[in-house]
């Protein structure tokens, strides 16, 4: 039996996007083995993929010491792969495909990191399609294979009955009005840097409210609660009858089942947005300034996906600005993208998908 390992570390967005890899895999080699090493804050995204045979975790210990990252790799080496795919492509992931023993390795091709692989693939650096470069650039990694399949771009999850029976219980708990369209908020982004200023989301929130007939449910870690509280207090009394602020999972595979019982998501870019693209739901990004919406702008067709990236409206500010330092300058950039800009894009994208 064909032994496959694929490897992504990091973020829940990025393990839920190569996770097409597996997917793709699967369709090609029906009976292989094809297990996916990731971190354990992600395991939620995978469960119930069939596609996936075991997956792997990259615990902190191996993260977080170097003898403990040599000891790991020694027991992925117990394995015998034949191919590792590693889509990760930095130091661990180095260390882990060198002593994995596997016959054929593909990854990336990086400056002085080739002797690693047996194929280094060149990253992208435009996208040829709308699948986005974050799609495009693991499917790449595919290529080597010579596949002969039809290649499937979408990432899926995968909800269980019993997910799904929560959800429905859920909204009726909190009495959501089902006559209505119900919109959900990526309110937060991962950090500072990713998260739209309060007072404008409050402001985008309260000319959705006002030009739609919608529940609006928030998408927040309980931890951040506070910060949700904040942006709802910024909200007009007409638009806060409209929010169900309390209706919140526990957990990530409950915010993926509340996601399904929703009708849109808009806010923030993050993996709040990549889920609920999984979910088949149409989709407004607010990108933070410093990220590269041709990787993570997915899909866009301008009818079930688009977004808005400062960039779009006042691109002089970007012309003299590497990626660092629109990184250092992201929350006085935010500044810049005012409610009206997000509004004037956002409106006409929601009435195709909130009016009958």
């Amino acid at each position: 039996m064909m032994k496959i390992l694929v490897i992504q570390h990091k973020m829940i967005g990025d393990v839920l996007v190569s996770s097409i890899i597996c997917n793709n895999l699967r369709k090609a080699y029906p009976n292989a083995q094809i297990d996916y090493l990731v971190n354990d804050n992600t395991v939620a995204v995978l469960k119930g993929n069939p596609n996936i045979s075991n997956l792997i975790i990259f615990d902190k210990k191996a993260q977080n010491s170097f003898f403990e990252l040599i000891k790991f790799a020694f027991q992925i080496r117990k394995n015998k792969y034949d191919i590792v795919v590693d889509a990760y492509s930095k130091l661990q992931s180095w260390i882990i495909t060198l002593l994995s023993g596997a016959k054929q390795k593909i990854s990336y091709q990086k400056t002085g990191r080739t002797f690693l692989y047996d194929y280094n693939i060149p990253l992208a650096k435009n996208p040829s399609s709308n699948f986005g470069l974050a799609i495009e650039r693991r499917l790449s990694l595919l290529s080597p294979l010579n596949l002969t399949i039809s290649i499937d771009p979408f990432p899926k999850v995968f909800l269980d009955q019993e997910e799904i029976k929560f959800a429905t219980a859920l909204f009726e708990q909190h009495k959501i009005d089902e006559s209505r369209k119900t919109v959900m908020v990526s309110l937060l982004g991962s950090e500072k840097l990713k998260t739209y200023p309060p007072q404008y989301m409050a402001a985008i929130l309260d000319s959705v409210s006002d030009s739609f007939q919608i529940n609006i449910v928030f998408n927040y870690f309980p931890s951040q609660i506070e910060e949700a509280r904040i942006i709802y207090n910024y909200c007009a009394t007409k638009t806060q009858k409209n929010i169900y602020f309390d209706l919140l999972g526990a957990d990530l595979r409950q915010y993926i089942a509340i996601m399904s019982k929703c009708d849109v998501i808009i806010g923030n870019d993050g993996g709040a947005i990549n889920l609920a693209k999984a979910l088949g739901k149409p989709s407004f990004i607010i990108f933070s300034p410093w990220i590269e919406k041709k990787i993570w702008a997915t899909f866009e067709d301008g009818i079930h996906h688009t977004s808005i990236h400062l960039k779009d409206v006042l691109p002089a500010l970007f012309s003299e600005k590497t990626e660092k330092e629109s990184k250092e300058n992201a929350i006085s950039l935010y500044e810049n993208l005012k409610p009206e800009f997000v509004i004037k894009k956002m409106i006409p994208f929601l009435k195709q998908h909130l009016l009958p």
